[in-house]
């Protein structure tokens, strides 16, 4: 918003077209910072948020904002930065792409913090820009399988002898379990084993320890066989299976959705071959080799590409290769950029994909389908690709993977020009 003498100034809890007063916290050079003290004249888009927690607790910014109004703010922030950085219009503005906005995050890392004062172990999200642990006992928006574990959780852990050494639990809801891996910076103990088993009997879940990296994941009781985790994409009769720290998309509700638009939007024949970069555990890549005649995924981590190859194996399909790939730097010229591809589908990290377009512009595919985390890299990216690697911006959109925050999850489709 405007300060009288017309410099911008960021009030986080103030709407557009609000009528406000606000005391100074920092001034910068091109905005000031501001706190909140008093509504004049609300929005019409302001409504009543659904969480109690809301103002303390940093997982959400935007829960009095309308949901639709939510939905037009970042439809319209992809469409600036599409416009301010890459100078670029897009011929078709899609749809957005929506689902649930309550319940709906699938999954969650739950921070853990024994406070002495309070004689107890709290469990949740941190304050907003502090370092804290909200005292919270649910949540609204991760799914009710995740938020009617906050208060048990803090029952649990305020019961282990690894109290303070336990800073993180990360929670995910698949399809057939709800599984907790908890973060343990020391070795839990005999009885903290048996504790921890009991929790999982009563709470019908499924405990995991990380005492280091992700790949240091075990299973509390490993000797105990139990299928693996797998989430749905019921339009190509598929089931992926991933590990407890394998990144899946949060809103699985969208991520179908997701899936089915690029695929509408890359439209692969029978006789095409697919390229899918950042292919993860394969929910881009096995979709499209149910129509596509060959598709190569491309991913970092190898332990992704294993679980991929297992999911396509799980699937009998053959038409799908894997191959682990530095995508960054000098991996961004590796032996696939010697192949042929008629269609790529991108999903970078939020860092975006500069360092791989130039290999994209030689491959010359017929369409590329950009799936962004960040409006401001999409733009960027997309610039480059319409004026030094003859593509052009047919449509893009923005996807509501994250309702309630200031994420901006987009698709974008490209031509060759």
């Amino acid at each position: 918003m405007l300060a009288p003498g017309g410099k911008r100034v960021l009030v986080p809890g103030a709407l557009a077209g609000e009528e406000v007063t606000f005391q100074r916290r920092r001034r910068r050079r091109n905005y000031d910072e501001g706190v909140l003290v008093e509504i004049r004249r609300s929005s019409p888009d302001r409504v009543a948020p659904a969480c109690e927690y809301f103002g303390r607790c940093g997982g959400c910014s935007l829960q009095h904002l309308s949901p639709d109004a939510q939905l037009a703010m970042k439809q319209a922030t992809l469409i600036e930065s599409l416009a301010r950085i890459g100078d670029l219009e897009p011929t078709e503005i899609l749809a957005p792409i929506r689902g649930a906005v309550w319940g709906y995050r699938r999954r969650a890392r739950l921070a853990v913090r024994h406070v002495e004062r309070k004689g107890r172990v709290l469990v949740g999200f941190r304050e907003h820009e502090k370092p804290w642990v909200v005292d919270m006992l649910t949540c609204a928006t991760v799914m009710p399988e995740i938020s009617r574990l906050i208060g048990p959780l803090s029952s649990l852990i305020g019961t282990l002898s690894i109290r303070g050494r336990l800073p993180q639990v990360e929670a995910t809801v698949a399809d057939n379990a709800t599984a907790l891996v908890f973060r343990v910076l020391d070795t839990p103990t005999t009885a903290d084993r048996e504790l921890l088993a009991q929790f999982a009997a009563t709470q019908d879940v499924r405990i995991y320890l990380q005492p280091g990296n992700p790949e240091s994941v075990v299973a509390l009781h490993p000797e105990k066989p139990v299928d693996e985790l797998h989430y749905r994409l019921p339009a190509f009769d598929l089931a992926l299976t991933f590990g407890p720290t394998d990144f899946i998309q949060v809103h699985g509700e969208v991520n179908q959705q997701m899936v089915d638009q690029a695929l509408r939007l890359l439209a692969p024949k029978a006789a095409d071959r697919v390229l899918d970069l950042y292919c993860g555990v394969g929910n881009f890549t096995l979709p499209l080799a149910r129509h596509a005649a060959e598709v190569l995924g491309l991913e970092g981590a190898g332990a992704l590409i294993r679980r991929a190859q297992h999911n396509a194996t799980l699937a009998g399909i053959s038409t799908a290769r894997f191959i682990e790939a530095d995508l960054s730097g000098a991996g961004a010229e590796g032996a696939w950029t010697r192949e042929r591809f008629d269609l790529v589908l991108l999903d970078p990290p939020r860092t975006g994909a500069a360092e791989l377009l130039p290999a994209l512009g030689k491959l010359a595919a017929r369409r590329i389908v950009y799936v962004s985390c960040h409006p401001g890299t999409l733009a960027r990216d997309a610039g480059l690709l319409v004026r030094e690697h003859g593509y052009q911006l047919v449509s893009a959109g923005v996807m509501d993977m994250f309702p309630h925050t200031s994420h901006v999850e987009s698709m974008a489709l490209f031509e060759r020009a």
